[in-house]
């Protein structure tokens, strides 16, 4: 998603990205003692692998890291927080990029979502947390592009879900999930 040039007070509130940021997960820094986490996106999880062209395992959440730092080393991204809860702040990150000779913004977390090195979030209830997102990400999955190229890259939305319903209380007029549209464990807040 190409984001237009932000005009406004709102501009006065997109920052450079932090120089002394410690990345958590391919999702999720930390700077200045405030944890951040791009809005709207799951990284692979730490301690899951996938197996690579050359018949290696590689740990999914080590590989998303190392994407999402090197997409913030390459693009400059400018951040603006978009909510908060308890001790998180949710940010979009945009880059200033030229696109066929014309300057414009791109957005961070579709950049990495359609390179196929992020996920779309979902919220428990099987929905997009922002819908452009997933559409990134059906795209990066049927071109099999970054993580999709592979057979075997566990999704996180999947796994989660799975341990948020374990420790869910069984209700006995349950809907079923749709394995294709699996929804993420975590609520990221809505915007207003």
């Amino acid at each position: 998603m190409l984001l237009p040039q932000m005009t406004g007070r709102a501009q006065d509130q997109w920052l450079p990205f932090p120089a002394n940021a410690i990345f958590e997960t391919g999702d999720t820094w930390v700077a200045n003692g405030q944890r951040f986490r791009l809005y709207g996106v799951q990284s692979c999880l730490r301690a899951t692998f996938f197996t690579n062209v050359k018949g290696q395992r590689v740990d999914c959440g080590e590989a998303g890291v190392a994407m999402l730092a090197a997409m913030v080393k390459d693009l400059k991204p400018l951040c603006n927080v978009s909510a908060r809860s308890g001790d998180l702040a949710y940010v979009v990150c945009v880059a200033n990029v030229s696109v066929q000779g014309r300057a414009t913004r791109l957005d961070l977390a579709t950049a990495l979502i359609t390179a196929g090195y992020s996920f779309a979030a979902f919220n428990p209830d099987g929905r997009p947390v922002h819908e452009p997102y997933f559409v990134a990400q059906v795209a990066a999955q049927q071109a099999r592009r970054g993580f999709h190229a592979f057979t075997d890259v566990p999704d996180p939305n999947v796994i989660l879900l799975r341990a948020l319903r374990s420790q869910a209380p069984a209700t006995p007029a349950a809907p079923s999930t749709n394995p294709s549209f699996p929804p993420a464990p975590a609520v990221a807040p809505t915007r207003q």
